[in-house]
């Protein structure tokens, strides 16, 4: 089972906007270098929607190159059609990622009996271990927790990153799913107390600016340590909460290039984070202590 602090890994581009293949492989190996456990790559964070078809598998691809086997690699492979998410999800599994995480489909609004059919058709056609992947707030579809206990079942279903930020739904699901099924945490803010309830970890954007920190809170969540677990969450929070003053990855990109960590690229109809908030930002790393 993967476990702790896993990087929603952002796509390094240039200015022009051309994905940025020395920096990708410059913040996979700080990842490794900083103890991160796992890279989610090309999730909503790596602008899986501004990434086209070919792109989105070559950046898998390349991280897993470039991770070569050191750290675990869960290639988001969703998708809101279903041929499309399992044929992602085939060519990451032969790119020999480890697992896939897999959004609900978005815009188009399936059923709860769709969404249970949508992953049971992926799961049927690739034997990868599969990750659900919950976020209402994007996708406009929201799948319940009666759905996830269906898919539990399915054995090669293996866990849910869950970012609704609602902790009586994680509970409850903690308290429903089996033992071997993972819950994790894709809402900074709330994932400590997501992982003090018996979490298996946290799929974080902030972790792209503070690694170190956030492999840190989520040891002390996962060893029970609640004092010290809250404490240096309350440093990070303003941290947590600043880095979506705009729509993500949007923050997170120009707090990496204000560190000198990626250049200022990102794609339309993102844009680079409005210059009212960038002293915000730079505060709040200041703040926790990243700069």
């Amino acid at each position: 089972m993967i476990r702790g602090s896993i990087v929603a890994l952002v796509t390094p581009m240039t200015a022009n906007g051309a994905i940025d293949w020395t920096a990708l492989d410059k913040i996979v190996d700080l990842h490794i270098e900083k103890g991160t456990d796992s890279i989610v790559a090309v999730g909503t964070t790596g602008e899986s929607p501004t990434l086209d078809y070919d792109e989105h598998l070559e950046v898998i691809k390349a991280i897993i190159k470039r991770v070569d086997g050191r750290i675990p690699v869960i290639a988001g492979t969703g998708a809101n059609s279903t041929k499309e998410a399992i044929d992602l999800t085939q060519r990451a599994a032969k790119a020999g990622a480890d697992a896939c995480l897999l959004v609900t489909p978005y815009y188009n609004k399936p059923t709860q009996e769709g969404l249970y059919q949508h992953f049971k058709a992926i799961a049927d056609a690739v034997a990868i271990p599969q990750i659900l992947y919950n976020v209402p707030g994007r996708t406009s579809c929201d799948m319940l927790p009666e759905t996830v206990y269906r898919l539990a079942e399915i054995d090669n279903i293996v866990g849910i990153k869950e970012a609704t930020g609602d902790l009586d739904r994680a509970r409850e699901l903690l308290a429903n799913v089996p033992a071997d099924f993972a819950v994790y945490s894709g809402d900074d803010a709330t994932a400590i107390e997501l992982i003090l309830m018996g979490g298996k970890g946290n799929i974080s954007v902030t972790a792209n600016v503070a690694p170190a920190e956030m492999i840190e809170l989520c040891r002390l969540g996962l060893e029970g340590e609640t004092e010290a677990a809250r404490a240096l969450q309350q440093r990070l929070m303003p941290l947590h909460t600043n880095l979506f003053v705009e729509a993500n990855p949007i923050p997170v990109k120009w707090a990496m290039y204000d560190m000198k960590l990626i250049d200022n690229g990102i794609r339309l109809p993102l844009t680079v984070l409005s210059e009212q908030y960038q002293d915000l930002v730079r505060t709040s790393l200041r703040e926790a202590g990243i700069i």
